[in-house]
């Protein structure tokens, strides 16, 4: 530094520490932050330390730190309260080097909390360090561990789903005013797969005779990621309907994700094939069934999934990965690319629209952009928007210029948010001139939709279920207020897993469902005429079918007839139906106990907890309880429809089974095979919580309107039908009940005799199908809208 450039040199005379003015100078104004890792397993447990360098700015007595990650990380909660427990994370302060005539810093300690919103999206996630009772130096570092293990603790659970680049950043407030700037240079991980748990096979469930299809197998971790580079031997085997076998290997991709594709399998002989495929290592085959039958006209199912989100807004890895994943990796057949339409750069938009065109190939697979108009619920809550027809999509701007987003913010917005088309009547202004070439899908998320709002010719569709859960509740409200719409179920995942993908273990916490759509052909014209026309059913991310007439009409048509013509339904599973109901709008008036109908044992039980706290954005119900049984031996006790590793039930001793588990809306069970039902007691009993926002992850807040749970039952009142109880929440309850030791029917169907089920004649009547399988997966079909006459 010379006289000209050193500001000093204007000083004059005057006294300093020595040195310090150059050793500050050397250091980045805001500091730095480091991380000892670079790669972690998704879901391994682990320590890890990261270390801030405070920077020559320095930091003031009363400033703070924010080391932040993104919200849709499903890392486990960290306390700060049993320094001996799992997921402690931990600061503490260490002193740099002094030089001669400086004073030492004043800190007195830090104070640690986690707030699972305190910071902006996406970085929201963040662990708040105060700093009390002074200030620190330039040079001075803060070593924070995530999972401290020195007084006993078992560690950090990380992120359970792959990620390439996670990101760390750390945000600091130098001067205790509660303004943030961001420390350059963020902590960059990867999250990679871990090794193979089992294999996942997937093909439609209804096809043709001889009409040609794809089967693919892929390698899945024990938190449902895929593979990568992972090449085993692998034999894929066929049993037909007579019970003939043949087989052939099956080749996993080497590098990058461990995918076996079979290409052009085609089957002539009709019924039911099983397809197995055991590969070296997995202890436990992949088992699934195709169904070979000649089709009435559109009669094939496609499966969808058209909500998918990239990094372009919310979503995990680049648009290009979790396009070519649903393709390649999930096997779809039509793909709905979502941004969140307030997020969304331009130029990210311009080039996702792009990538879309690229890999659109009509009997191959369909692409379709879209996005999420993200109104606050009361301005009529969340629509999609899928861009049906081809040329340039009227986003972010129409025709004549004018903002087609809800509002604007981003990164380059500075701040600022700027309204676009709010409240959604203005959503419907924008695209009502062209409705052939769109479709608005009112869903169930964060900023859940709000049906006193409605357009007939966009909003064909309903999303009943997706990663944030399930929501029987919503596909009915709209159907009881005489909307015309049809089930549709989707990924609206932000872990890369699209198409039916794995659950997270924080608010994404179901699989993420599929639309099946019955279409001509595929290709992007005949497919928007399928959705448009409600030709639909919705799955739990299951590749099952369903269909449901009257006469000569499919599920989606409105129609007038005599009741004297039966309702005619159609359900093929992999896990056995065990409940077939028939819903008039909000209204049950059929249903088919398929348990009973094999026969109930005798012996075997079980235990079943479903529903959610709440309709909006943190609805998980948390369940923590046991289950005692005295008057018989507990000779096997299986957990069902559990969603990842961290939901379970055990055997705490001879008479008690502990569960923990968390439902969105979905169903978890407990299956338990006793000596004997006679002259037992079962007691069902527990705690109900919720979200941590902010405070102790170790002490959840209790559901409010039902903190704890509880119901008993007799030997006697089971072998007369079991016991429920309703709990305050949504669709909330807990029952035991018993079930059979037979095989339940994959393919079940027959005729509803509607005459005596008390439809209105001249009253049009929404009437649908929903079913749930043994493990607790669910389907539903669109509604035949029918208007009884004499």
């Amino acid at each position: 530094m010379t006289a000209e450039t050193d500001p000093r040199a204007r000083a004059g005379t005057y006294i300093a520490p020595h040195g310090l003015y150059e050793q500050n100078k050397a250091l980045p104004f805001l500091g730095r932050v480091s991380c000892n890792r670079k790669r972690l397993v998704a879901g391994e447990w682990t320590e890890l330390e990261l270390v801030y360098e405070v920077g020559a700015v320095g930091l003031a007595d009363g400033a703070w730190l924010k080391l932040a990650f993104k919200f849709y990380s499903d890392w486990a909660l960290f306390q700060t309260s049993d320094p001996t427990g799992a997921n402690y994370v931990s600061a503490e302060y260490h002193a740099g080097p002094l030089r001669p005539g400086q004073s030492p810093s004043t800190v007195q300690g830090l104070k640690v909390r986690f707030d699972q919103k305190g910071h902006e999206r996406p970085f929201q996630k963040a662990i708040v360090i105060d700093v009390i009772d002074g200030y620190l130096n330039p040079g001075d570092r803060i070593v924070i561990r995530l999972g401290d293990r020195r007084q006993g603790g078992g560690g950090t659970r990380v992120q359970s789903f792959v990620e390439k680049n996670f990101r760390f950043r750390m945000f600091i407030d130098p001067l205790g005013s509660s303004k943030f700037a961001e420390v350059p240079g963020d902590c960059v991980l990867d999250i990679v797969p871990g090794a193979p748990s089992a294999s996942a096979l997937v093909m439609p469930r209804l096809v043709a005779p001889v009409l040609p299809f794809d089967v693919v197998v892929r390698l899945e971790d024990v938190w449902g990621n895929v593979c990568r580079d992972q090449a085993p031997r692998g034999e894929l085997y066929l049993t037909d309907p007579a019970g003939g076998v043949q087989s052939q290997p099956l080749e996993f991709s080497r590098d990058g994700w461990s995918v076996a594709r079979v290409r052009n399998v085609r089957l002539e002989r009709e019924g039911e094939w099983r397809f197995e495929v055991l590969v070296e290592g997995i202890a436990t085959p992949a088992v699934g069934f195709v169904q070979v039958e000649p089709l009435a006209q559109a009669q094939r199912p496609l499966y969808a999934d058209l909500h998918v989100h990239s990094h372009d807004t919310v979503g995990t890895n680049d648009t290009f990965y979790n396009l070519a994943y649903g393709r390649d990796v999930a096997a779809l057949d039509i793909l709905g690319y979502t941004v969140n339409d307030f997020n969304i750069k331009q130029t990210d938009w311009e080039r996702a629209v792009e990538i879309i065109a690229g890999l659109n190939e009509p009997g191959r697979f369909v692409c379709y952009p879209g996005t999420e108009w993200c109104g606050n619920s009361s301005a009529g809550g969340d629509r999609n928007v899928v861009f049906l027809g081809e040329g340039k999509p009227r986003f972010p701007f129409d025709a004549e210029g004018r903002s087609v987003r809800s509002f604007e913010w981003n990164e380059l917005t500075a701040g600022a948010i700027r309204p676009g088309v709010w409240p959604v009547d203005e959503l419907y202004a924008a695209y009502a001139d062209d409705p052939e070439n769109h479709l608005m899908i009112p869903h169930v998320g964060g900023r859940r939709c709000i049906l006193d709002w409605h357009h007939p010719e966009l909003e064909r569709l309903v999303e009943v279920g997706s990663s944030w859960g399930q929501f029987h509740w919503f596909y009915t409200d709209a159907l009881s207020r005489g909307y015309r719409v049809g089930a549709s179920a989707a990924g609206d995942e932000h872990q890369g897993r699209c198409g039916g993908g794995a659950p997270a273990t924080a608010v994404f916490g179901s699989r993420g469902g599929l639309t099946g759509v019955l279409a001509d052909s595929l290709d992007r014209a005949s497919v928007a005429r399928a959705l448009r026309a409600r030709r639909t059913f919705a799955t739990t991310g299951e590749r099952g079918f369903a269909s449901l007439r009257f006469g000569a009409s499919w599920m989606g048509e409105v129609v007038s007839g005599k009741l004297n013509e039966p309702l005619i339904y159609r359900l093929l599973g992999d896990q056995g139906w065990e409940q077939i109901q028939l819903f008039d709008a909000d209204r049950l008036i059929w249903s088919r106990d398929l348990n009973a109908d094999v026969g109930l044992s005798e012996r075997k039980v079980r235990v079943r907890l479903a529903g959610a706290r709440i309709k909006d954005r943190y609805r998980a119900a948390n369940w923590v309880g046991e289950i005692t049984v005295t008057g018989a031996a507990i000779l096997d006790v299986r957990g069902v429809g559990f969603d990842h590793p961290e939901q379970r039930a055990w055997r705490k001793d001879v008479t008690t089974v502990g569960f923990t588990t968390a439902t969105h809306g979905d169903t978890d069970a407990i299956e338990l095979t006793l000596s004997s039902l006679a002259g037992i007691e079962i007691e069902v009993h527990g705690t109900i919580t919720g979200y941590v926002k902010v405070g102790d992850a170790l002490h959840p807040p209790p559901h409010v309107h039902a903190p704890r749970f509880g119901l008993k039952v007799t030997g006697a009142e089971l072998l007369e039908g079991g016991r429920a109880g309703t709990l305050s929440g949504v669709e909330l309850e807990v029952a035991v009940e018993r079930i059979t030791e037979g095989a339940l029917p994959r393919d079940a169907g027959g005729k509803i005799d509607l005459s005596p089920l008390g439809l209105t004649k001249g009253v049009e009547h929404p009437l649908f199908i929903t079913a749930r399988q043994r493990d607790q997966s669910r389907i539903w079909t669109s509604p035949i809208f029918l208007t009884p006459v004499d």
